[in-house]
């Protein structure tokens, strides 16, 4: 392969990433850029729009259209289960998974202080142990929000994109993951790629990093079984251990951030561990109230 054509959004943070895994290939390149429905609709809360894959879906048409090879996502961004004609390929490295607050550490933000997120997750997180806090849609690219920043008492973003774009310096705070619960992917890369275009998939394969693909595909697995179109707060982390097991921790919680249920599952297996999680949370935690209250209200 001569030249990889490679699809991504236009922001700068999906340059950056897209330019990384050019890097780690060590490949010509040529950028197909997408515009997407989330970057279109900046008016729109995420949750909105359908929440995961608001993002993706263009980038990864511009690869099924034979336009491009392969598509770089962030991984948090993808739905829980790929496209049938796609295949996620390489997920090459993570950084950072924690929530970053801009503007003030979480304890030093006053009593009543707003806070800055477009995420559900991270709002009903903070809103559980601050209950006094107050919360506004904040839109936008990296570089947009921080414009934003001055508005708010602290804004929250994801520490990787921060760490990425060299803005690490912005960061009053990285929550650990026992206060906040990242989403499912945050940090890492992913690459897709035509499940039948066996060269690229070749390609690809020499820069996925093991264990983070166990860490994700237990996340995802968890997406998955909770239900890939799922609104509520939810996510996950998990870690490996040396012996390949993996802990993985998930969070299912109501949008007001009054219902906030964890669980914490041990294993080899990345599908089932991820499984388990979702079915402890729904069968033994509470969470089925949780999801029927949700239906109830989108009905």
């Amino acid at each position: 392969m001569t030249l990889l054509r490679v699809a991504t959004r236009g922001s700068a943070l999906a340059r950056w990433q897209a330019e990384r895994i050019v890097e780690l290939l060590g490949v010509e390149a040529e950028y197909v850029i997408v515009s997407t429905r989330g970057d279109e609709r900046r008016d729109v809360p995420i949750h909105a729009m359908g929440g995961t894959g608001v993002f993706v879906k263009e980038v990864e048409q511009a690869v099924l259209d034979g336009r491009a090879d392969v598509a770089v996502h962030s991984a948090k961004d993808l739905p829980a289960e790929t496209s049938p004609e796609l295949v996620l390929a390489a997920l090459p490295e993570r950084g950072d998974p924690r929530d970053a607050l801009v503007g003030r550490p979480l304890d030093d933000i006053p009593t009543g202080g707003r806070v800055g997120t477009g995420s559900v997750r991270r709002r009903a997180q903070l809103a559980a142990l601050r209950p006094d806090l107050g919360f506004a849609e904040l839109r936008g690219n990296i570089p947009t929000r921080l414009e934003k920043a001055g508005g708010f008492d602290a804004v929250v973003l994801a520490a990787a994109a921060l760490d990425r774009l060299g803005l690490a310096d912005r960061i009053a705070e990285r929550v650990d993951p026992s206060v906040v619960l990242p989403q499912v992917g945050q940090g890492a890369l992913a690459v897709e790629c035509r499940a039948d275009d066996d060269g690229t998939r070749e390609l690809l394969a020499g820069v996925d990093d093991a264990g983070v693909r166990a860490a994700v595909t237990a996340e995802r697995a968890y997406l998955a079984e909770l239900g890939g179109g799922c609104n509520l707060p939810c996510g996950a982390l998990a870690e490996t251990g040396g012996d390949g097991s993996l802990r993985l921790e998930a969070l299912l919680g109501s949008l007001d951030g009054r219902i906030s249920l964890r669980a914490r599952v041990d294993g080899h297996d990345p599908v089932s561990v991820g499984v388990e999680a979702a079915r402890r949370l729904v069968d033994e935690e509470g969470g089925r109230l949780v999801l029927d209250d949700e239906l109830v209200g989108r009905q």
